[in-house]
């Protein structure tokens, strides 16, 4: 008789995990609390502009593809994902741009004019992430790090690496331009870290960034998120929705199945959490008799990723010139990651991730509109703002500032629009404190030191996702289920 997996929440780390283990005769049952799948990567339509809730960036789309293989069938009859030529457009406050692609001969016009002495510095920084790209991302990200004699076998190529520089340090060595070190180091801020805290392992992305290149799906990263429920349901993989797990029933350090909406039980051999573990561990399970110290002291430490501020609009004008993916730069870089992460404070020095999905797909506004969302780093709930207050403030404040320098205009254009704040986070997709990618991606927070993919208390829970092992992003939650191909 097939051993019984209940996986609960489906973002895709969790489609993923159900679909690696259905494939290894498991029986499994998706448990997700909304409507609809996807977790952060939930789709909201509004006045016919489709919005893709939160990752909009594909890399290593190889992930996605052997999702399908494991059922020998094919990604490209369910959603098409087509690359994109230009990766990214960084606008700064003074208006000077950097177009940042996989071509060669554009990266090196683009690097030369900031500063022509440090196109060979480029070139160096990129050959040294590759090292890093072979170590982190194909040595380790689909090795479970429960053991610490393993951790321990990876510090000298760790240490060889200089992983216990930070990100910003390690571009600093190559590169003296402080607006290119800001385009090379930027990375962190995709997986919710700082890059003058986060791991030098993270410049990785750097490469992986160029091994595949940036997609897109046609449809939005929601289409991806159908497609891959549509090989669920093919499957036989039992999905419930509008199933809020609200308690994981544990009984002599075993878990035995989970309590739904507060009432329903249904009991299992096995739980995985595609959920975030601190509030796994803080408010699912009900009693901590079996957290010894060492594990509360682990808790109490954690540093936690910053928080989100997301607005979605539709524009009644088009902005053909309008990149796909544009990060603009306030003025100050080190003194406003510090107020995000450090001081917990706004800043109306504002920088921004902007969203354009209609310059690829059109289907995503209504015929001669444009869809757009803009993903702002803002502090987590730690900091005690009081988003109800100050969130038609701050969403003004990013409009003037997308007026004055992206998108001039936009705000007699915009006909359709709605915000998420970090309260989103905390309430809707249970993160602790609210953080948009769980805890931070610091050395002393990665690998071993992060959630454990099989719990570090219960040795039948296991974790998926940006919390646990290899981290946040796209790439990273995708090999989380991988890890579970090791442990199952």
């Amino acid at each position: 008789m097939a051993k019984k997996i209940i996986v609960i929440g489906s973002g895709f780390g969790g489609l993923a995990a159900s679909l690696r283990l259905k494939s290894k005769g498991y029986k499994v049952t998706l448990v997700e609390k909304h409507p609809d799948l996807g977790g952060r990567a939930r789709v909201f339509k509004k006045n016919q502009f489709i919005y893709d809730g939160g990752p909009t960036v594909i890399t290593a789309p190889y992930l996605f593809e052997e999702l399908f293989s494991l059922f020998n069938k094919k990604i490209s009859d369910y959603v098409k994902i087509v690359p994109l030529d230009l990766w990214y457009r960084f606008v700064f406050s003074d208006g000077e741009k950097f177009d940042y692609t996989g071509d060669d001969k554009s990266m090196e016009e683009q690097v030369k004019k900031f500063n022509s002495s440090d196109y060979d510095g480029y070139k160096n920084l990129v050959n040294f992430t590759e090292k890093i790209f072979d170590k982190g991302f194909t040595d380790l990200s689909d090795k479970p790090f429960n053991n610490l004699v393993f951790m321990m076998k990876q510090i000298p190529s760790l240490l060889k690496l200089k992983s216990y520089k930070s990100v910003y340090s390690l571009v600093s060595n190559y590169i003296s331009d402080e607006k290119l070190r800001r385009v090379f180091s930027m990375h962190p801020l995709l997986v919710g870290g700082n890059p003058f805290s986060t791991t030098s392992i993270y410049t990785l992305i750097l490469f992986l960034e160029k091994k595949w290149g940036i997609h897109y799906a046609m449809g939005g990263t929601g289409s991806v998120v159908r497609a891959l429920e549509k090989l669920m349901i093919e499957e036989n993989i039992k999905i419930i929705k509008n199933a809020e797990v609200t308690e994981i029933i544990t009984e002599n350090k075993k878990v035995k199945g989970v309590k739904i909406n507060n009432s329903k039980i249904i009991n299992s051999d096995y739980v995985i959490c595609n959920s975030d573990p601190p509030n796994v561990y803080n408010n699912l399970i009900k009693s901590k008799d079996d957290y010894d110290f060492l594990f509360k002291q682990k808790m109490k430490r954690m540093n936690y990723s910053m928080g989100l501020f997301v607005y979605y609009f539709g524009s009644k004008k088009k902005y053909k010139d309008v990149a796909h993916h544009t990060i603009y730069f306030g003025k100050s870089y080190e003194r406003h990651l510090d107020k995000i992460f450090e001081k917990k404070i706004l800043s109306n020095d504002i920088s921004y991730y902007l969203h354009r999905p209609s310059a690829t797909d059109p289907n995503m506004a209504p015929k001669g509109q444009d869809a757009f969302y803009v993903l702002v780093p803002v502090p987590n709930n730690l900091s005690k703002i009081n988003w109800i207050e100050e969130g038609d403030k701050f969403k003004d404040l990013v409009l003037d500032k997308m007026d004055k320098t992206v998108l001039p205009g936009i705000k007699e254009n915009v006909v359709s629009d709605f915000y998420l704040t970090p309260d989103y986070f905390e309430i809707d997709l249970a993160t602790l404190n609210g953080s948009g990618f769980s805890i931070q991606p610091k050395f002393s927070q990665s690998a071993y030191f992060r959630f454990h993919n099989q719990s570090e208390i219960y040795k039948n829970l296991y974790f998926v996702g940006a919390g646990t092992h290899p981290g946040a992003g796209m790439p990273g939650v995708l090999s989380s289920a991988k890890v579970l191909d090791r442990l199952f």
